[in-house]
């Protein structure tokens, strides 16, 4: 069973909600990264997400757009970042990590080489955001041969017949979107985001979680009634915008502990 099958089931069994958090790779230094993990799982975390850097986030908000540009200044790639995984993955073999980025860097390195390097350094999941369900036949092959999740994103727009194709090819959880925007919105209609969340998990067994517009307890709690996971981005990647990477680090991980908090008050 993969890490994110037996993490959410560990979870349902106890009736907890997940709590999902996006890092940058690498930001706002390549040294950050790895011991900032460790400290988020400590504080609650049950998945992370890992984003990727790259020069044209086109739907990410200024929030992760700068922090990919940080990242990239300070010399993160889409390699370095595995190889992050690779180094979480000496202390940890439990938690599951995610990958979440743009097809364009990961098209330049090949899907084989890249999944398989993946795979090897201890990955459990992908989610490239600007590739279509419809077109994501081919890097599916790739990351079934490796045992590997493809996590599609489910938005308030999408079609019945995207849902349709979604809860058919994901595996891992399925990521609603519960803003029209980039992440890091503000505005969040939770009676409309709980009516789809509902609507998906009546066409599925695979986990849902709902992220953008999440940034503080209220929020994670009122979206983790109808979600099996919450997922938090801009709300921790902010902190290193403004302050020393010491305190950003402080900051974000009392972040987690409001937020799992929150969560852990839904059981």
């Amino acid at each position: 069973m993969s890490r994110l099958a037996t993490r959410f089931g560990q979870l349902k069994s106890q009736q907890r909600k997940a709590l999902v958090s996006y890092v940058m790779a690498g930001d706002p230094h390549p040294e950050v990264t790895v011991p900032l993990l460790h400290q988020m799982v400590d504080a609650g975390v049950d998945v992370i997400e890992l984003g990727l850097p790259f020069s044209d986030p086109m739907a990410d908000g200024p929030v992760i757009a700068l922090a990919a540009e940080r990242a990239l200044a300070g010399g993160t790639n889409t390699l370095n970042a595995l190889e992050m995984v690779k180094e979480f993955r000496q202390k940890d073999n439990e938690t599951p990590v995610v990958l979440m980025g743009y097809l364009n860097p990961v098209e330049v390195i090949g899907y084989e080489k890249f999944v398989a390097y993946a795979h090897e350094c201890g990955v459990d999941g992908v989610l490239l955001v600007d590739l279509p369900p419809e077109e994501a036949d081919d890097l599916k092959i790739v990351l079934q041969k490796y045992d590997m999740d493809q996590i599609f994103l489910l938005a308030p727009t999408s079609t019945d017949a995207r849902i349709q194709h979604v809860v058919k090819q994901a595996s891992g959880f399925i990521y609603y979107v519960s803003l029209k925007g980039v992440t890091g919105a503000a505005t969040l209609d939770v009676s409309e985001a709980a009516a789809r969340i509902q609507k998906i998990k009546t066409e599925t067994d695979v986990p849902v979680g709902v992220g953008f517009g999440i940034s503080d307890a209220a929020s994670a709690k009122a979206m983790g009634v109808a979600a099996d996971a919450v997922i938090v981005g801009s709300a921790f990647v902010k902190q290193f915008a403004t302050l020393a990477p010491e305190q950003a680090v402080v900051e974000t991980v009392n972040k987690v502990k409001e937020l799992r908090a929150a969560l852990d008050e839904l059981v």
